[in-house]
């Protein structure tokens, strides 16, 4: 019996203690995330996949809720702003502080945003995951949308975007 209560003993420490360790602590978005991210950026051309190095700058700014959000190609910065609207749900915009302000969502470690531009849809993702940064930038050209459906009552017309290019950067945190 006392054999039994040992391994029992043992099974639960050891669950106890693997319960622990995997309950992450939620972060809070942007201060747990605030730092200088460095990596390379691949994104699609002609010729085949180009790589150009890349930064991510996020940093407090004298404003309330107001971050420091920088892009950086080639040693070429984009000094732009978050703002955030409203934090429990996730709410913010990105200020490009030129006349060009983004909506925003965060949702569980990753910042999305959705926009058209120069006739193309894109989309935005930046995923925190403990030191690095998982950025992507898919492209979809308006003139190449498709239509399907659209049939009958059930079957509802979908609009199709066909994705024309891809930018995707593993980012890791230097400071």
């Amino acid at each position: 019996m006392l054999k039994m209560n040992s391994k029992f003993t043992l099974l639960f420490a050891l669950l106890f203690c693997f319960q622990i360790q995997s309950q992450e602590t939620k972060k809070q978005f942007p201060n747990d995330f605030v730092g200088i991210y460095k990596g390379e950026l691949k994104y699609e051309t002609p010729n085949g996949i180009a790589t150009i190095p890349m930064e991510f700058h996020l940093k407090k700014a004298d404003t309330t809720k107001t971050y420091d959000y920088w892009l950086v190609y080639d040693g070429k910065p984009r000094e732009y702003s978050l703002i955030i609207l409203n934090e429990k749900r996730g709410t913010c915009k990105v200020d490009e502080n030129n006349g060009i302000v983004l909506p925003a969502r965060y949702y569980e470690n990753t910042l999305y945003s959705w926009f058209e531009v120069g006739g193309n849809k894109l989309t935005s993702r930046l995923q925190f995951e403990g030191d690095t940064l998982f950025f992507e930038i898919i492209f979809s050209a308006l003139k190449n949308k498709t239509t399907t459906g659209g049939t009958s009552k059930e079957i509802p017309k979908v609009y199709g975007y066909p994705i024309s290019s891809v930018q995707k950067a593993v980012l890791k945190k230097t400071d």
